[in-house]
């Protein structure tokens, strides 16, 4: 097909594209041109395989310099999406979990409309071998999955790039409604505001002795990640909860008696609270 036009305006901007720990730079190189083909320049790598820069990434984009040169590098995903309000997680598999699921046309509805009241976005990609793991989708708020044929569900990670990236460029051809935070006036959460909810909540209940047994603290962590994470939150709403979370640590409980317990490991939830 033809190649790029100079003398037109050059489209950047839309929800960032994370790839986690990339394996091979050709790979790299072509989601970079896609992203440039429907206007999406913003590209962060969680720990590529192979380093940053690479040279077959730079060879493979096919002239989208703009989108390798500005690509970002970072140790952690959590590092990655830390300033974003709202984040996609692309998954083939089936997730047993609390969030919604959604096809690739609702979630560039969704990253448009978002993107519209001033959010910051990102969708998330997996390895190119075995994708996401469960912890990194529960990071998302949502997730996104690709109708293909179930006898050959397998898509590479330039593919997915390609479709996420041809949806969010159709659904700006379609005038969308405002977002509920356009209603409300109030500004989204980010990433690293939510983080650190989880934080202060784990370490509250961690002092307690919720986590028990131990064996059990992952998949508790995750479950109550996951319901964290399904409310999209308001800078407010998370000042006030963690308001809430530091006054609980604050003061000693008060028993019917006028007596007080400050003690940890009183009066937690049974073990599997939490778990599925």
């Amino acid at each position: 097909m033809a190649g790029t036009n100079s003398e037109r305006q050059l489209l950047a901007e839309g929800p960032v594209i994370v790839l986690v720990e990339p394996q091979m730079g050709e790979n790299i190189g072509m989601v970079a041109r896609a992203m440039a083909n429907f206007g999406l320049a913003e590209l962060r790598l969680v720990n590529p395989r192979d380093g940053w820069p690479n040279e077959k990434a730079q060879a493979a984009a096919s002239k989208a310099d703009h989108v390798i040169e500005g690509a970002k590098v970072f140790d952690t995903l959590e590092q990655a999406i830390a300033d974003l309000n709202f984040v996609y997680a692309t998954t083939a598999r089936e997730r047993y979990g609390y969030k919604p699921v959604r096809s690739p046309v609702v979630a560039a509805t969704t990253l448009r409309q978002r993107f519209s009241a001033g959010e910051a976005t990102g969708i998330l990609f997996g390895r190119e071998r075995w994708g996401l793991t469960n912890e990194e989708v529960a990071l998302a708020d949502e997730i996104v999955t690709f109708p293909v044929n179930p006898a050959f569900a397998s898509l590479n990670i330039a593919q997915a790039v390609l479709l996420m990236s041809y949806e969010w460029m159709k659904s700006g051809m379609e005038d969308l409604g405002a977002t509920p935070f356009q209603a409300t006036g109030q500004r989204p959460s980010t990433k690293e505001q939510l983080f650190g909810l989880f934080g202060q909540v784990e370490e509250a209940l961690e002092a307690r002795n919720y986590f028990h047994p131990a064996a059990k603290k992952p998949k508790m962590v995750d479950n109550l990640r996951a319901v964290l994470s399904r409310q999209a939150f308001t800078e407010q709403e998370i000042s006030v909860l963690r308001g809430v979370i530091s006054s609980l640590d604050r003061f000693p409980r008060q028993r019917p008696d006028g007596s007080s317990d400050s003690s940890p490991g009183k009066d937690v939830l049974p073990d599997d609270s939490t778990d599925e």
